[in-house]
Formats: structure tokens, C-alpha cells, sequence
């Protein structure tokens, strides 16, 4: 095509259209990366609220009665299994067991003396120097030490048990929530002293009308959206069904388990949950970063054969890991543009690197 023929279709164009082809072709190629959009086997999905609960909450109580006298265990405050909450006074236990020492001391010497009491009267009764009663009664006087010895040994190990619950530990790793007695406070046996909650693994609860009760599989792979932190999306699995409707809703309450890394959801937060529903279909899928919001239009840049990229529309489905699905003029092993793709124009020429992005 000659350069005159060139300018007389430019010509032909509407000033807005022809200063974007010219503004296009005269940019240098901008660099960007891109992936090949895919098919991928997807679930319909409903859409339904829920609320955050823990796992395990447990209102931590002491074994033994008696005083504060050290505690730690403020709200908020985070713990880990084996950390101790609180300490109670403990100077008497520890007089019994040092009595207790010093008697075992003097049972085992008893024990050691009726020991030797016992081989020589065996011998004694064997060059019959001895009667038969004689040797019963250092027998019973041994058998006797022997006793007391393990008694005593128990006791001790009675007092040693005392004294460790003396000491409240924390029975898992979570975050104080609540507490229940104070530094100085005589604590009763069986007094609360916080309320523990763990906050490694969570689960949402939602209530699913009767209509999707059929679709719900336990195990079933969802995703948790939390609007209150900046749409913070986790995987999540079911994991529990309870098969009673509410007589008045009737609604099937679903249980899904997520992790909560660092701690950032809270129990009691509210969440969107997408729940599968209905048989698996094929769907066009890109990575999330191909996907770029202008205004209310999402588009998706294709990278061309001529390396020049075109914008299309498109709209967001179910998402799946670091991809969502694409309903648009998108089709599988295309060109998607996932990085750099901010301030591109449609025609805009480019030169692209290949990015791996895993399904999972």
C-alpha cells in the first residue's frame, strides 16, 4: 500500500478513531507477558451469606483452689499451647513435698535395714537358729517397708501433680477472649479463668435454602469472600451438612472449614460463600490478573498474530484458584495479556513473554 492511499483511508476515518490508529502505530511495542486462556471443567455456584465461628472456644478453668498470684493471659492477648495463664500460690505444696522427701528418705533406710533383717534370718532359719514364726515376722516387717516406701513415693508424686496445676496452661494455641479472675483473687477449684478461642482454622456457617440441599456434597471445594477485608477470598472446603431444615425457614445449615493465616478473620465476621451447584460444565478461564476494570466494563487484552493486541469485553463468572471464568469473545489457547496490560490500548502493538500461571 502506497503512503498516499495510507493517508486517503486515515482521511476517510472520524478524527477520534484516526488519532488512536496514529497514536497507536506510532508507540513502540510495550512489554508484557502473557498466558494462554484454558478450558476447565467448573460448577455452577450459589451465592449465599454466612457468619464466621471457631472451631474450638473453650473457657480454660483451674484443677486445684487457691490464690493469683501471677496473670499474664490479658484479652487479646495471643497464646500458644503449654503457655502459662495464670499462677496460683503455691508455698504450702511445696512445704508438704519437701516433708514428704525427708519421710521417703527415712522409708528407704527403714526399707534397706528390714531388707538385711530379712537375708539374715533367711540364713539364721536355714542353720535353724531360728523359728519359723521369726522369719514370718522379718518377712511382714519387710513386706511392711515395702509399702510404705510406695506409698510414700505416691504421695509425693500426688503433691508434685498439685503443684504443676498450680500453674494454668494454655490446653491449645489461640487468642484470649475473655477473662475471669484477676491478680490477688482466691481462685475456687473449677474457677474459670479465660475464655480461649482458636483462630488457626475456622469455619463459616451458612444457611442453604431447601431447593440446593440436593447439590450440597461434603468436601466440596467453595470459596469465602470477606467485603469487610478488602474482598479477601479463601479456599474452603464443607465440612458438614446438619440434615435437619429449619421447621420455620427452611433452610439446611452448611458448615465450611477455612484456614485463617496470620490470624486476620475474626469469628463472628459476616462472608459471602459460593456453594457448587448442579453438574460440572466446560468453561473459558484466564488468570485473574488478565482481567482489567474500567469503569464498569471488565475487558481482557488478546494478544494477536501480528502482535498487536485487541480489548475485549467480557464477563466474571466462578472463580478458581488465581483464575476466574470469562464469558466474551475469549476462546481457549488465546493469548491473554496478565501483566502490563494497565495502560494498553486496543491496536496497540506489543512484544510478549510467555507467563506460567498453575490451575490448580
Amino acid at each position: 500500500m502506497t503512503k498516499q492511499l495510507s493517508l486517503f483511508l486515515l482521511a476517510l476515518l472520524p478524527q477520534a478513531e484516526w488519532l488512536s490508529v496514529v497514536s497507536a502505530q506510532q508507540r513502540p511495542p510495550s512489554p508484557v507477558l502473557y498466558t494462554e486462556a484454558r478450558e476447565y471443567p467448573l460448577r455452577r455456584s450459589v451465592q449465599l451469606p454466612g457468619s464466621v465461628e471457631a472451631l474450638r472456644v473453650s473457657t480454660v478453668a483451674s484443677e486445684v483452689a487457691g490464690m493469683v498470684v501471677a496473670f499474664s493471659a490479658r484479652e487479646g492477648a495471643a497464646v500458644t499451647k503449654g503457655q502459662p495463664l495464670a499462677k496460683l500460690r503455691r508455698e504450702n505444696h511445696e512445704l508438704s513435698l519437701r516433708s514428704a522427701e525427708a519421710q521417703l528418705r527415712e522409708d528407704e533406710a527403714r526399707h534397706k535395714l528390714a531388707e538385711r533383717d530379712l537375708e539374715r534370718a533367711r540364713e539364721l532359719f536355714g542353720t535353724k537358729d531360728i523359728s519359723q514364726k521369726q522369719l514370718d515376722d522379718a518377712q511382714f516387717e519387710f513386706n511392711a517397708r515395702q509399702g510404705r516406701l510406695e506409698k510414700q513415693k505416691a504421695e509425693i508424686a500426688k503433691i508434685k501433680d498439685e503443684l504443676e496445676r498450680h500453674t494454668i496452661l494454655a490446653p491449645f494455641s489461640g487468642v484470649v477472649v475473655r477473662e475471669f479472675t484477676e491478680l490477688g483473687q482466691w481462685l475456687a477449684e473449677g474457677g474459670p479463668v479465660v475464655e480461649l478461642m482458636a483462630l488457626d482454622e475456622l469455619e463459616v456457617v451458612a444457611d442453604v435454602p431447601e431447593r440446593y440441599f440436593g447439590s450440597l456434597k461434603p468436601r466440596a471445594r467453595t470459596q469465602v469472600v470477606f467485603e469487610a477485608l478488602s474482598g479477601l477470598r479463601v479456599d474452603g472446603r464443607v465440612s458438614a451438612i446438619i440434615p435437619r431444615a429449619d421447621p420455620q425457614a427452611r433452610t439446611f445449615r452448611a458448615k465450611v472449614r477455612i484456614p485463617n493465616p496470620g490470624g486476620r478473620i475474626g469469628a463472628g465476621m459476616l462472608a459471602q460463600i459460593s456453594l457448587p451447584e448442579g453438574d460440572p460444565y466446560r468453561a473459558i478461564v484466564v488468570p485473574k490478573d488478565a482481567v482489567v476494570t474500567r469503569g464498569p466494563q471488565k475487558l481482557v487484552y488478546l494478544v494477536n498474530g501480528n502482535n498487536t493486541i485487541s480489548e475485549v469485553p467480557v464477563q466474571i463468572g466462578s472463580g478458581v484458584g488465581a483464575w476466574v471464568e470469562v464469558h466474551g469473545g475469549v476462546q481457549a489457547g488465546q493469548k491473554v495479556v496478565t501483566r502490563g496490560n494497565e495502560r494498553l490500548r486496543n491496536g496497540q502493538p506489543v512484544q510478549g513473554k510467555p507467563l506460567e500461571v498453575r490451575l490448580p
